[in-house]
């Protein structure tokens, strides 16, 4: 049977960050997907993943990756695959929301390193 999602039946609304939104679509060990809203001015931490791949798709706004020490903008409606071992971090430098979805496969659940700054 097919199901239908919605952001306010989700399996799970977490906060992230400085006042990031996340919703969990699924979330299997192989297959996890995300929609996250970023406010003006917020960025994650410079991380990478040893095992997942991640694809994000850009849903309203504009993002900025910083991959391997790269600076690749996207805007709506484009994407970006990160491989397992990149170094990265998205950031909104706008003055107004990000919205894209994550999947990650397999899921990224306890596949994170963080890199403290300057270490990397």
């Amino acid at each position: 049977m097919s199901t239908v999602f919605s952001k306010s039946e989700c399996l799970q609304h977490y906060i992230w960050g400085d006042d990031c939104h996340g919703w969990v679509f699924v979330d299997t060990g192989a297959l996890s997907i995300k929609q996250e809203l970023m406010p003006p001015d917020t960025a994650e931490q410079l991380h990478y993943h040893e095992y997942a791949t991640q694809f994000f798709y850009i849903l309203n706004g504009r993002a900025k990756f910083t991959v391997n020490g790269e600076v690749i903008e996207l805007r709506e409606h484009q994407a970006i695959q990160i491989n397992p071992m990149e170094q990265h971090f998205i950031a909104n430098h706008q003055n107004t929301d990000l919205e894209f979805m994550v999947h990650s496969y397999p899921s990224i659940n306890n596949d994170r390193v963080n890199i403290e700054p300057g270490k990397n």
